[in-house]
């Protein structure tokens, strides 16, 4: 049977490769593309957190990943057309998989041994690096280099999966508590139009 963590992390491949076959759709590409564009934005934060923290990345010794990815872009092919009308489409499915990765990342630090604050670093990346890489192959300025609040919810995510570990709370509620931060922190943001200060260049200060 498969682990809390390990259901949390499937459930978030095949929520961050539908927002980036979702997008790759909106740009036209073929289906194998698509599928690319999906497949980079569901690992690639996770494989670089992995290769961080010295172990191999979890697609090279399970094809779940790969199949999960392939499932998603069955699912958009299918129901591309109800996702299209769906405009929030991207945004949940982002937000879910942001959620999901970030707690999978602290959890997976905290196994190893990893200081609390580098484990809030490893899931902010697992959580946000995949999106760069997935905004720049569709030639978009990556999330988290906007002024929306991306990044920074996966950090207080990291922060709460913190204090509620230090309170000795059980695991999953652990797990719970800090995904659902991330992902009430980014939807709160997005509709309160919350975000960081623009840091302004020379000619904006004059």
């Amino acid at each position: 049977m498969p682990t809390f963590v390990q259901i949390l992390d499937f459930i978030g491949t095949f929520a961050f490769a539908i927002s980036g076959i979702r997008l790759a759709s909106a740009k036209r590409f073929d289906w194998f593309g698509a599928y690319v564009v999906g497949l980079v934005t569901a690992i690639g934060g996770g494989t670089i957190r992995d290769i961080l923290l010295g172990v191999t990345p979890g697609w090279m010794t399970d094809p779940i990943y790969l199949i999960c990815t392939g499932l998603a872009l069955l699912w958009v092919i299918l129901f591309g057309k109800h996702l299209i009308h769906m405009h929030n489409t991207f945004f949940i499915f982002d937000s879910i998989g942001l959620a999901l990765f970030t707690v999978v990342g602290v959890g997976k630090s905290i196994s190893l041994g990893y200081p609390f604050w580098v484990a809030i670093m490893m899931g902010s990346l697992t959580g946000a690096a995949g999106g760069v890489i997935r905004d720049v192959l569709i030639n978009e300025i990556p999330l988290i280099f906007r002024k929306e609040i991306y990044a920074m919810a996966c950090v207080i995510g990291g922060i709460f999966y913190w204090f509620a570990n230090l309170l000795g709370i059980e695991s999953v509620i652990v797990q719970l508590i800090s995904g659902s931060s991330v992902f009430i922190t980014r939807v709160l943001a997005v509709k309160y139009q919350i975000c960081l200060p623009i840091l302004k260049g020379e000619e904006e200060a004059e």
